[in-house]
């Protein structure tokens, strides 16, 4: 527990209207979509950069844990607090502060949501590519911190590429502003790139400079369906080969269209389809509708029992909506989904699904996977009862297997979800120790007391 004297201090900071302390707000603030964490002892809603400072530099002084947070949508417990202490739920942080249409720049506070600066640039003609699937909940500053990506990755790069500077504070209370409006800049070390994927253990977001980029003029949507994912593999080596760029190509396997099929009623002509694709193409309108053409040849070169284009955007957004809510209709499944988003080379995705295979059958698991199959990033979501302890310590074994099958296939254990602290443990499978000793320096350059979000992407010393 906190002593009264950190409480009070604090409500001084941001006033007592601000500051919670009964069990549902620690409980609640205490966990993100991963459902695991711990209660934090105060939860606090700052409102400007300067009371952030003075918080940051408070916990700073007198050690205590202090665990940022946005909108709570993460899998890896990044935004939870480990130990308790202070979370600091940037909920008050939520305004587009200007948009410039001129140098194709937006100004955010991070706790923006991410579909609402879609709607708001799109508006006006520009786009922001950057789309994770919980873009109607997550916000601009846990994608920053997480280095989201999403189905357009693929063609547009994740949203790293679209950070051009920050505002933020440091955990001993100092205000930063790294990087600019300018799109090249070389002064010193990228401090804003260092920033972003730092899940919070550096410095806390207050502000982001994002690029925009004109908004395409046209977009195609397919809907293709195979005998087997190493079709749907090869059908994407043709698209390629065909000198298509697809601004999405998402794969869906037989497990996850199985549970479609029950739970959403979904209609597919081919029943017996083992994987799906879901393309979309944009820009001019002529491009669009040749590289259509190309597409829908290359999927039936392949083998393709089923090639569908969306008629309309009501139809784009009807097949997209399947593909957004996949993960809660997994849920829908078991009471706990454990979700990873491996990595690797899309080269080698039919022997990763392999291996997914082997898990299933070798661990007696429902294992279910779709992702971004253009740069490789699956989600592999393992589906239990949390209630089972055999089934869970099966899990766990069915985990650690993937995550050294992933590294075999020269792949990564996270692609866009980050380490946080459910995947702390298994850093040493990838990384070497003179790496994750650098990368604890530089921890340490930032937060000397160690008390920004501890415990995630470095286990805790006990």
């Amino acid at each position: 527990m906190l002593s009264r004297s950190v409480v009070s201090a604090i409500q001084n900071i941001v006033g007592k209207d601000y500051v919670y302390q009964d069990n549902e707000s620690c409980e609640k603030f205490g966990v993100d979509a991963l459902g695991q964490g711990h209660p934090a002892d105060v939860v606090v809603f700052p409102r400007s950069t300067l009371e952030v400072s003075a918080i940051a530099r408070l916990c700073n002084d007198e050690k205590v844990p202090l665990t940022p947070r946005g909108g709570g949508t993460g899998y890896t417990g990044g935004a939870v607090p480990s130990t308790g202490g202070v979370v600091l739920v940037m909920e008050r942080f939520d305004k587009i502060l200007s948009v410039d249409e001129s140098n194709l720049l937006a100004v955010v506070e991070p706790n923006v949501v991410t579909a609402d600066l879609h709607r708001a640039v799109e508006s006006v003609g520009l786009f922001y590519p950057p789309d994770p699937a919980s873009a109607e909940k997550s916000v601009i500053g846990g994608n920053v911190a997480e280095c989201a990506g999403g189905p357009r990755a693929f063609k547009y790069g994740t949203t790293k590429r679209y950070v051009l500077g920050l505002e933020a504070v440091l955990p001993t209370g100092e205000i930063i502003r790294t990087g600019g409006k300018s799109i090249k800049n070389v002064v010193g070390y990228d401090l804003t790139q260092l920033l972003v994927g730092s899940e919070g253990t550096l410095a806390i977001i207050t502000q982001v400079i994002l690029r925009l980029l004109p908004k395409p003029l046209a977009r195609s949507t397919i809907r293709a369906m195979f005998s087997s994912v190493d079709d749907a593999v090869s059908a994407v080596d043709v698209i390629m080969s065909y000198g298509v760029l697809p601004a999405t190509l998402e794969l869906i396997d037989s497990e996850c269209l199985r549970f479609m099929l029950e739970k959403q009623s979904l209609y597919f002509s081919s029943k017996d389809a083992r994987a799906l694709l879901l393309i979309d193409v944009d820009g001019m309108p002529a491009s669009v509708s040749e590289e259509v053409t190309r597409v829908k040849r290359a999927c039936v070169s392949v083998g393709a029992t089923e090639v569908m284009l969306a008629r309309d955007e009501i139809e784009q957004e009807e097949v997209w909506r399947l593909r957004r809510e996949l993960s809660v209709t997994l849920r829908s499944v078991a009471p706990l989904k454990i979700n990873h988003d491996v990595v690797v080379p899309k080269g080698r995705i039919p022997e990763l699904f392999s291996l997914i295979q082997t898990l299933r059958k070798e661990f007696a698991l429902q294992i279910a996977s779709f992702g971004h199959i253009g740069d490789g990033n699956i989600h592999v979501n393992i589906m239990l009862d949390p209630k089972d302890s055999e089934t869970v310590q099966r899990a766990r074994q069915a985990e650690r297997r993937l995550f050294k099958g992933v590294v075999e296939l020269e792949g990564s254990i996270s692609g866009e979800h980050g380490i946080g602290f459910s995947k702390a443990q298994y850093l040493g499978l990838e990384l070497s120790s003179d790496v994750i000793s650098l990368m604890q320096r530089l921890k340490s350059a930032f937060d000397p007391n160690g008390i920004l979000n501890p415990g995630k992407i470095f286990p805790l010393k006990h």
